[in-house]
């Protein structure tokens, strides 16, 4: 499983407003020396001439470029986010293209390649949630197969940096070559293995200050689409360009040779050619497949989540409603009431508690049975919130007892609320069968009170005075 399955770069602005110094000393002094030592190392790399340098693989020989600033910024990319590892590879690329002679607009173009390769990197990881620590074959295949694209785009400044210095054609196999697969291998044979140490513990941080992070990507199927791009054309550039490059070598061998060679070197190129392009319209084929079929799944996922989504809601409604008066249930307005009286002891906000029984409603049942009694609850709770405000909190709390909480509210303004609500039950009859049931309703009110303990001795002030309300006659409001 994926220690850290979300790509969430570190966010800057976020890093400053909730970092701790020491956090923010690390990142200024690491992410400093970081991006001075890529600058150096590319310099270097350019006055030893690390590029294309050629290597003997399997009886094959193949090129390979040495560039030590990769190594640094993918590792800050990956670990911390794409803009950690761009700018320095962005300095580093441009510095050492403007030491060798390259003029000032092509050089600021070149030195997009390494943070092509890192976007690359990024949007992958974005678009698939796969395990950065590399420590299971899905994540190492996921790994390598990404940083086989991300050269590809990569290479593309090799590109611009023989057609700047006036290489002939024939000649750009080794530094195109060289680029792409010294920055694959450098990847998966140095990377990947310093990721898999390093990771763990950059994750735990990264869980335990989730506060530092950018918001996740919300739309998964973008992400994809642009990785199923990038995949798409990486491979189709990579054919491309080696079929290209390799045929006009080949042109150039056979222009010496006798007329059954050149022949053949023509018929070998243009098969290249019809395989080329009939791998193309596969790849492409693929690519939508896949991405159509990615867009099924993730629908039916999401029609699935929504579903889900609603059944906990509903499940969240049954665990915290009456299904008798519609309102809260008892642990529910328990709950309620203590954080409001949490929230009016800190702010000083006040509010009140409104406690209420119906009058004599055992009599109701023996005369009119149960159903007749569950009726009247019905319509208290019905009147309940019919005067109720929307910030305002209604729970069932016994078998005909209530509570209301009013947030915000003095003793005065409960008053009234308790009032207006006696007086809307009491001349509201209940029909029965061919008769009528007419009930009242007893309520005992008590205003949020600094000395209380908690928000029980809240409530037992609201129940006395609800008390003295049934002792004084019933059918009116009582003041705790």
């Amino acid at each position: 499983m994926p220690s850290e399955p979300m790509y969430r770069a570190v966010s800057l602005t976020r890093a400053l407003r909730h970092g701790t110094r020491r956090e923010l000393a690390w990142m200024a002094l690491g992410w400093s020396g970081l991006l001075l030592a890529s600058v150096g190392l590319g310099l270097v790399a350019v006055i030893f001439e690390w590029s294309g340098l050629p290597l003997r693989f399997g009886g094959v020989e193949v090129y390979i470029t040495i560039y030590p600033p990769l190594l640094i910024c993918l590792l800050l990319a990956l670990a911390f986010g794409w803009w950690w590892g761009a700018i320095p590879a962005y300095l580093a690329t441009f510095t050492l293209a403007l030491y060798a002679g390259m003029p000032l607009p092509w050089a600021v173009l070149f030195a997009c390649a390494d943070p092509l390769y890192f976007a690359v990197m990024a949007i992958g990881y974005r678009a698939i949630p796969a395990a950065r620590d590399l420590r299971d074959p899905g994540a190492v295949m996921f790994f390598v197969q990404l940083s086989f694209v991300a050269s590809i785009f990569s290479s593309s400044g090799a590109l611009i940096w023989w057609y700047t210095n006036g290489i002939d054609r024939t000649e750009l196999l080794p530094i195109w070559q060289g680029w792409w697969l010294g920055a694959f291998l450098q990847s998966v044979v140095l990377v990947g293995p310093l990721m898999a140490l390093l990771w763990p513990r950059l994750s735990r941080w990264l869980a335990a200050r989730p506060e530092l992070l950018a918001p996740a990507a919300r739309d998964g199927r973008r992400s994809v689409l642009y990785l199923l791009g990038a995949v798409t054309a990486g491979v189709l550039a990579y054919g491309f360009l080696t079929l290209d490059l390799a045929g006009a070598q080949l042109a150039q061998a056979a222009q010496g040779a006798n007329e059954a060679v050149s022949q053949a070197a023509t018929v070998m190129r243009q098969t290249s050619w019809v395989f080329f392009w009939v791998f193309a319209l596969i790849i492409l084929f693929i690519a939508f497949f896949g991405y159509r079929l990615f867009s099924h799944w993730q629908q039916a996922n999401d029609r699935l989540l929504a579903e889900l989504h609603g059944a906990n809601r509903a499940l969240d409604a049954l665990a915290h409603t009456d299904a008798l008066s519609g309102l809260l249930n008892r642990r529910a307005i328990d709950v309620r009431m203590e954080n409001e009286w949490h929230r009016a002891a800190r702010t000083g906000a006040g509010g009140a508690l409104v406690m209420l029984d119906i009058d004599h409603f055992k009599r109701i049942n023996d005369a009119f049975g149960h159903p007749a009694g569950d009726a009247v609850i019905r319509r208290v709770a019905e009147a309940i919130r019919g005067v109720m405000r929307g910030m305002d909190v209604a729970g069932r709390y016994g078998g005909e007892e209530f509570v209301v909480l009013l947030p915000q509210t003095d003793a005065q303004g409960a008053w009234q609320f308790a009032e207006r609500l006696r007086a809307q039950i009491e001349p509201w009859p209940l029909s029965v069968g061919d008769g009528q049931i007419r009930f009242t309703v007893s309520l005992g009110v008590a205003a949020f009170a600094p000395d209380d303990r908690g928000h029980e001795a809240w409530l037992a002030r609201a129940d006395r005075a609800l008390y003295r309300a049934k002792q004084e006659g019933r059918n009116r409001t009582v003041m705790a």
